[in-house]
């Protein structure tokens, strides 16, 4: 793996996104490819869908839903365990989203003055789930359950279909533990343009959520404003903050999960011990072949992983906060102690015996994150992704004179007298 040695004066955004390979690549290609498929699919709906499927997932498809009875065979057919496995799990999530959920206020700002905030749930969301060769079914409850939290009415769920025409069968359970009925067997960039502008089989939503490949976030991007969506997902990505007292076997097992992803996903590990960072150096080599998915997490280790060797703790930080990890792990002692100091992260782990997998699949958290630097402005999946809100305003006829000189004032300043008679009509004799 590679490693950096950096003192305080390194430190530096540009400095840092270099080492990274941060760099913007507009991939115009890509850009070009998706916007043909979109004006495809909204130009020939459902036939578009099927020829792109048959063209990219080699299965030609007689219907795109997913009928009732796909679903409940596919539920009958996984094991019980693995189903109580997502009933506990989607009880994790369900008690955690609920602390996210936000109410509809009204206050008495003034006398006459009632001044407040309308939560709405989004009327119909679209949930993306990657599928084909594998599947995630722990995306379907992530994905879902914040939605139904915040009570959105109308779900649908597309994922991409197999050589067979069959949707991943854990995909399928998951999607009835989570209680999501419309499922449609199309992916990629133009399953996007499906859901934003709809076609005989799928209706439109207004906003769409879930990761996917460059295709998918390329088509979320540019249907951006015809709908809403959650982010711009790139490669999963992990940073752990340990020092001398920490386990190499545990770092490196941590690193290796996310190389794990595909090629382009980084592990970064940010030490103040060079003994520390040679010893999981080489525990990264030994791991690495024992693992099924080796030749990509090999690639991705090659590419993207990372050792950094700083003086302090307070270094160690500083580099966490410019790097804005999608998962950052504090390998300390007492962790609590530096949580305030973390500005910039996806989501934080704390403590040895709290391995990203954990939020993953497990805990409660979404596993729906930033990537790519962009949690210095985007937050987790969840709740409030699923609302919108509206604004109240009420004035009494006194409580309004009282303030119509200042209105009137500014509207005049802003060269807009029309806005100004609004309020001048209403105190006039007649």
């Amino acid at each position: 793996m590679n490693k950096y040695f950096l003192k305080k004066q390194d430190l530096i955004q540009s400095n840092i996104d270099k080492i990274l390979n941060r760099v913007e690549d507009e991939n115009n290609k890509v850009e070009i490819a998706v916007k043909d498929i979109i004006e495809r699919v909204k130009k020939d709906g459902d036939a578009a869908l099927i020829s792109y499927t048959k063209e990219f997932d080699k299965v030609e498809l007689s219907q795109l839903k997913v009928t009732d009875e796909e679903i409940e065979e596919a539920f009958k057919q996984t094991e019980p365990g693995f189903i109580r496995v997502l009933e506990e799990a989607k009880g994790n999530i369900i008690e955690f989203h609920k602390c996210q959920v936000q109410e509809t206020w009204k206050k008495e700002f003034s006398s006459g003055v009632v001044l407040g905030q309308k939560v709405t749930p989004i009327p119909r969301v679209g949930l993306y789930v990657p599928g084909g060769k594998g599947g995630y079914p722990s995306t379907v409850l992530m994905d879902a359950i914040p939605a139904m939290v915040a009570g959105v009415d109308s779900i649908a769920l597309i994922t991409p279909p197999n050589s067979e025409g069959k949707v991943n069968s854990d995909i399928l359970a998951a999607a009835r533990v989570a209680g999501i009925t419309e499922i449609y067997k199309v992916g990629g960039a133009q399953g996007i343009a499906a859901l934003a502008y709809g076609t005989e089989t799928i209706p439109a939503v207004n906003k769409i959520v879930g990761p996917g490949n460059i295709f998918v976030a390329t088509a979320k991007k540019l249907v951006f404003g015809k709908v809403d969506i959650d982010m711009i997902a790139g490669p999963s990505e992990i940073c752990i903050i340990a020092n001398s007292s920490n386990n190499p076997v545990f770092i490196a097992a941590d690193m290796l999960s996310q190389a794990e992803h595909d090629e382009m996903a980084s592990s970064f590990l940010i030490t103040t011990d060079e003994s520390l960072a040679d010893k999981v150096s080489l525990e990264v080599e030994r791991q690495l072949e024992l693992l099924p998915r080796k030749e990509i997490i090999k690639k991705s280790i090659q590419n993207n992983g990372k050792i950094f060797v700083v003086e302090t703790l307070e270094d160690a930080i500083e580099l966490s906060n410019i790097i804005a990890p999608e998962h950052l792990e504090i390998m300390v002692e007492e962790p609590f102690h530096y949580l305030d100091f973390i500005k910039n992260a996806g989501a934080i782990f704390l403590g040895e015996y709290t391995p990203e997998p954990v939020g993953d699949y497990f805990a409660g958290p979404n596993h729906t994150l930033p990537t790519s630097g962009t949690s210095k402005f985007s937050s987790p999946l969840g709740v409030y992704d699923f609302v919108k809100k509206s604004s109240i305003i009420f004035y009494e006829k006194k409580s309004l004179e009282n303030i119509k000189d200042q209105v009137i004032q500014f509207a005049q300043r802003e060269g807009f007298d029309a806005h100004g008679n609004t309020i001048k009509v209403r105190f006039e004799e007649n």
